[in-house]
């Protein structure tokens, strides 16, 4: 499709929906700004509503390469960004002293880009397709903030400086497409922020969660679609260490189906509980009649 083709909000939206990613106005604008200044896009927001699908559809919908960097403590340089082909180096100097090239050995220059390993963030800027790449940076909030700071020439200037080469930037007017996610685990640097445009997905609304869920799941009866929908949005208002995203709602929703339910009813509810909740404590406050409860709660005020 190509960035030329997502020439205003709706068409984001819309391209967005076609590859069954249901986007809010807000984050359809966010998109698109992004896209259009050639600005990083921090997504933000609570695990399983939606971010990294950010990432991923938005490569689709461009038709280019999705380079992730899944982040974590430790990353580093080597890992992320490049790292010298030492083996190869070592062989070179040696085919050279076997030859008797023993000073040539000595002075050839092992640190050129032939010897260079490319990682996600070096082969986002140097990438040749027609549509630059969507570079998709992964819970960045999960790496170290020595890497965080590193990040930042790259977010700046499209440019990273490797000391024995120099500094290699990103084609003039062809940057990649930057997502960034965070489950804010930490807060992100100010500096990092300023370099980004800025977004929080929020848990959606009972209306777009079920446009969500029936993009997703097609084939699910309306009626269980529904009830799986407003049996969530109550738990998300309950005591839970950690309540369901939107990720949960579909995975729990396709157990459902698998089970042949037709309806929510008490005992499935506890038998599949673990395709929605993900701690023991969860589960057991859900078990031996609170799911139960929630659901006659749920009946009671449906419509």
């Amino acid at each position: 499709m190509g960035t030329h083709r997502l020439a205003s909000i709706d068409s984001v939206q819309a391209a967005f929906a076609a590859q069954r990613y249901v986007a809010d106005r807000d984050l359809a604008t966010a998109v698109y700004l992004s896209l259009t200044l050639d600005r990083p896009l921090l997504v933000e927001g609570e695990a399983g509503v939606g971010k990294t699908d950010v990432g991923r559809t938005l490569a689709a919908v461009l038709e280019t390469e999705l380079i992730r960097l899944q982040c974590y403590e430790g990353l580093d340089v080597n890992t992320a960004v490049y790292e010298w082909d030492y083996p190869r180096q070592m062989l070179e100097i040696r085919l050279l002293e076997a030859r008797g090239d023993a000073k040539r050995a000595v002075t050839k220059d092992i640190f050129s880009e032939e010897f260079l390993v490319r990682r996600p963030l070096l082969r986002a800027l140097e990438n040749s397709r027609p549509e630059p790449p969507v570079l998709l940076i992964d819970e960045v909030d999960r790496a170290d903030e020595e890497f965080e700071a590193y990040l930042l020439e790259v977010l700046a200037d499209f440019a990273i400086t490797i000391p024995e080469i120099g500094t290699i930037k990103a084609p003039a007017g062809r940057p990649p497409h930057v997502i960034i996610t965070s489950n804010r685990t930490r807060e992100v640097h100010d500096a990092l922020k300023r370099r980004c445009l800025y977004h929080w997905i929020d848990y959606p609304t009972a209306e777009r969660e079920l446009a969500i869920l029936t993009c997703r799941r097609p084939e699910l009866s309306q009626v269980l679609a529904s009830e799986v929908v407003a049996f969530v949005q109550r738990l998300r208002s309950a005591d839970l260490t950690k309540v369901p995203g939107i990720a949960e709602t579909i995975d729990w929703a396709a157990a459902l189906e698998a089970l042949g339910a037709r309806r929510l009813e008490a005992e499935q509810v506890e038998r599949t509980l673990g395709a929605l909740v993900k701690y023991q404590e969860d589960v057991a406050a859900l078990r031996g009649g609170g799911a139960a409860k929630l659901l006659d709660e749920v009946r009671a005020v449906k419509p």
